[in-house]
């Protein structure tokens, strides 16, 4: 919406989305909802009256819009829409809690208090986000719509992120990436999850995503006649056989096509599964199996299925509630269709999630919800016996979301559903804690394993225990869920602390030995003479003989020996500034911050950037580090510490070199080499520094190391030597 509408004209525009929501609400209202939505909607538009966006549209169009994607996409009821209408309402203004539990009840007021951010300052080092989203979930565990909402608000965040400043959107995006992404996809919302993952890209790595974006709509026509003429068949005999059903054709996500590209490593035309191919059938609860299974059979008449692509999530659904039947089969043209075999309902909740899992609560069909209960219970367990800090939880929590399942079976026939990977000892920890903390081994089908066993579908496990053993640190490594993580940690902490008490104990018997006073002035001498940072960890390491006793003697304390620190091998600023003389990097090309003042700057040794890269500062002890914004870690940089980066940009400079590396394959030919030198020196004026090529039966690959001024510079390198 323009930002210079008249006043009367903006009041019609506000009303217009207003409309808009109740009409999609419509369906879900009970007596007195309508009542209730137009009280919050009333109450938003008064506290945000003199509110703009950055794109200076009036405030209240954002909670609208919220309120919109979590009855549209996500399919949430009444209860949601007054709080996110509200959501902002406690954060922004004059608005208590007190207030909204008065107005609007108990309900709302619980969703709003765990999506209003924590106040109160942070430790430098210590994150924000991770702490603001450990709040978010303690209220998951109490209520999911909480996290629903949270998605709906970051979704319309990122669909509106043009108006923000570029430093705001790299820290936006990479959250997102970082946890509202997976968040979604462990809630089941695939069609937001995508969007989230695309509009990343849209704002870290625009190149590539305007690319793949243009070729997925060149082949559209292409696509489309395609999926005509290969349902044709599968839809006469659908309506022979008299079935209710829709067929459609789905492209894959552009983020999805890209990280096939890069895991593959293929180039755009060679990715096959472009687009899946979904049969949704209207069947009553009772019949949906075999229905599908036969709807399997049907297309498996006309074209040949790959045995290794057979997944039947109808027998056993994701954890997540997904159910479905995914099958991939050869099409005539030579290439292969995964096609996606469901039911109306099952496509409900694969579309919209934990929320649809409401709606079927009562109709009497199977409980689907069951695994995502089981989940949040998951969850709620994490919190409570959570005791590390807020960035490694934040860690932990987020392996727990992006994960394939394995399914396994206990002694009796039970179904346990683990994260992929999963071993014998995070089973143990599943079962019980303490079962976990004397496991020896396993017995999987019969057979014995180690506690590292890697679990495979359909394994039978039991476990053997013994009272005497205990967990080491070694465990750790042999563990991925965080149930066993913690419980192990927990362990070794008590034991750390056990063992700390001990050393207390040796030190003051060996300083009565010697006649010296145990006091904070003496015990500060030890510290800096054996270089250990802190009291327990001092007195743990002379438990344990890290630290030797006889080593502490009389002259350690005379005040005029001055205590020996233990000095580092090699201060790696120097080494940084080191190899970045080599490169050819000065510190005044970079204009870094909103004021040009010279920061003292490094660049990353992830990712190197070189002038014309996009690129990013964060603030860390030792001054500034200067990262790609497409580097590996630019995601997890940006979303746990956002108070922490800068915006940074190259200055124009065009008559220095940077050394870069150009990896280059292809079938072999004489002449070769000489060809890419001509390019390189005379075409482009490059300097070459060396040049390295291995062939081996008609292929070659080498490696060149050139000098270039920018990466324009080297992209033109790049097209020369392709072509």
């Amino acid at each position: 919406m323009p930002a210079t509408l008249s006043p009367e004209a903006e009041r019609q525009e506000i009303l217009r989305h207003y409309r808009r929501l109740l009409r999609a609400a419509k369906p879900t209202l009970k007596p007195g909802d309508a009542r209730l939505i137009k009280k919050a909607f009333n109450t938003s538009l008064e506290a945000h009256k003199d509110m703009r966006r950055k794109s200076g549209e009036p405030y209240i169009l954002h909670p609208l819009a919220v309120a919109q994607i979590a009855v549209e996409e996500i399919g949430l009821g009444p209860t949601s829409i007054v709080a996110a209408l509200l959501h902002d309402v406690v954060e922004d203004t004059a608005w208590e809690l007190a207030d909204v539990e008065r107005e609007f009840g108990l309900k709302v007021r619980r969703i709003i208090d765990g999506l209003t951010k924590i106040s109160g300052v942070f430790e430098y080092g210590t994150s924000e986000q991770a702490e603001n989203f450990r709040k978010m979930l303690l209220t998951l565990s109490e209520d999911v719509r909480v996290i629903l909402i949270k998605i709906a608000d970051r979704l319309h965040n990122m669909r509106t992120l043009d108006s923000m400043p570029r430093h705001k959107q790299l820290k936006i995006a990479s959250e997102t990436l970082y946890l509202y992404a997976p968040l979604a996809h462990r809630l089941g919302l695939y069609a937001i999850k995508s969007e989230l993952e695309d509009l990343y890209l849209k704002y870290t790595d625009t190149e590539v995503y305007t690319d793949i974006k243009a070729r997925i709509r060149q082949s559209q026509a292409a696509r489309n006649r395609f999926i005509k003429d290969f349902v044709q068949p599968i839809d006469d005999e659908l309506q022979t056989q008299g079935f209710a059903y829709e067929v459609k054709g789905r492209p894959k996500s552009i983020y999805s096509i890209l990280k096939k590209m890069r895991k593959q490593n293929i180039p755009f035309d060679e990715v096959y599964d472009l687009f899946a191919i979904r049969v949704i059938l209207d069947v009553p609860p009772e019949q949906e199996k075999a229905a599908c299974w036969q709807v399997y059979s049907i297309v498996t008449d006309f074209y040949q299925p790959n045995p290794d692509r057979l997944r039947d999530w109808v027998s056993t659904p994701k954890a997540n509630g997904y159910e479905s039947l995914h099958t991939t089969v050869m099409s005539r043209a030579g290439q292969w269709v995964e096609v996606q075999i469901r039911s109306r309902r099952m496509d409900d909740i694969a579309e919209k999630g934990y929320a649809a899992h409401w709606k079927y609560k009562d109709t009497g069909s199977i409980q689907p919800e069951s695994s995502l209960e089981a989940w949040v219970t998951k969850v709620r367990e994490m919190l409570e016996s959570n005791n590390s800090s807020a960035l490694e939880f934040m860690d932990e929590f987020r392996q727990n979301l992006f994960v394939k399942e394995v399914y396994v079976f206990t002694p009796k026939g039970k179904l346990v559903i683990l994260p992929d990977k999963a071993t014998a000892l995070d089973f143990a920890f599943d079962i019980h804690s303490e079962i976990g903390s004397h496991c020896l081994g396993a017995k999987v089908n019969q057979k014995l394993e180690p506690l590292s066993y890697e679990l495979r579908n359909g394994d039978q496990i039991e476990i053997l225990t013994s009272h005497k053993q205990r967990p080491t640190t070694e465990w750790l490594a042999y563990v991925i869920t965080s149930k066993a993580r913690q419980k192990i940690k927990d362990f070794l902490r008590d034991e750390k602390r056990a063992k700390a008490e001990d050393g207390r104990f040796l030190l003051k018997k060996r300083l009565e030995l010697i006649g010296v006073e145990f006091s904070q002035e003496n015990f500060n001498r030890l510290l800096a003479y054996f270089n250990v940072p802190n009291a327990q960890e001092f007195y743990y390491r002379l438990a344990v003989g890290q630290v030797d006793g006889r080593e502490i003697r009389e002259h350690l304390f005379r005040a005029d020996v001055p205590p020996a620190r233990a000095t580092s091998v090699l201060e790696p600023k120097t080494f940084d500034h080191e190899v970045q003389k080599i490169r050819g990097v000065r510190s005044d090309m970079l204009v870094v911050g909103e004021r040009t003042d010279k920061f003292d700057h490094s660049l990353a040794r992830c990712c190197n950037p070189i002038p014309g890269d996009d690129v990013f500062g964060f603030e860390t002890d030792q001054g500034l580090i200067i990262h790609r914004t497409s580097c590996p870690r630019a995601v997890d940089l940006m979303s746990n510490y956002g108070n922490r980066i800068v915006r940074a940009k190259w200055n124009d400079q065009s008559e220095l070199a940077f050394l870069v590396g150009i990896r280059i394959k292809g079938s072999d030919r004489v002449g070769l080499v000489n060809d890419v030198t001509r390019i390189i020196s005379t075409s482009l004026k490059v300097n070459m520094r060396s040049i390295t090529v291995d062939s081996n039966d008609g292929f070659f690959e080498g490696q060149i190391m050139v000098f270039v001024n920018d990466t324009d510079h080297l992209n033109k390198l790049l097209q020369r030597l392709t072509k």
